[in-house]
């Protein structure tokens, strides 16, 4: 089993989609039938990963966010370890290139 969707619901959708960008994740403006727009990107793995507006006291709170990558953002390979504009630890590990 491996998960295959995970969403964050913020305040600070833009500045959260600038910042997982930055960790390169290519996102796209979505809306599926009548909900609110968000924001989703699909990793190489295939799994999706979404940030939707915080809507009626629906936020996500305390996280933490683990992700593997060739390159982000100029890192140098190794475990790096960040916080997103809500605050959310986000670990990243960074694998040399092959």
């Amino acid at each position: 089993m491996r998960a295959n969707l995970l969403v964050i619901y913020t305040t600070r959708p833009g500045e959260c989609r600038d910042f997982y960008s930055s960790l390169g994740m290519d996102f796209r403006l979505e809306r599926h039938g009548d909900g609110p727009e968000h924001f989703a990107a699909v990793l190489p793995d295939g799994t999706v990963f979404e940030i939707y507006p915080a809507l009626r006291g629906r936020t996500t709170g305390a996280l933490r966010l683990g992700f593997a990558t060739l390159a982000a953002a100029g890192l140098p390979p190794g475990r790096h370890l960040t916080r997103d504009p809500d605050d959310r630890v986000v670990e990243i590990h960074v694998r040399p290139a092959p």
